[in-house]
């Protein structure tokens, strides 16, 4: 369970997008965290691939060796 205090401004932003949707709030609550979630996992790869690449030596490498080297990445 996880409570969050929003401003009066954006509970009223909330509340007028749940109201005109029929959606609950929490819902776009969860929406919003989970695409928070996502591109934060993108960054971590995004940096991890990055460094690979520093440390590598390499000049660049065409798409399709980059989903050879990176498999897990093309999910």
């Amino acid at each position: 369970m996880l409570t969050v205090r929003l401003s009066k401004e954006m509970d009223l932003q909330l509340s007028r997008l749940a109201e005109r949707t029929h959606r609950a709030k929490s819902f776009y609550v969860k929406k919003a965290i989970q695409k928070f979630l996502d591109e934060e996992a993108e960054h971590e790869w995004a940096a991890v691939v990055y460094k690979d690449f520093l440390d590598s030596g390499e000049k660049t490498i065409s798409h399709e060796e980059f989903l050879k080297k990176y498999p897990h990445l093309n999910d």
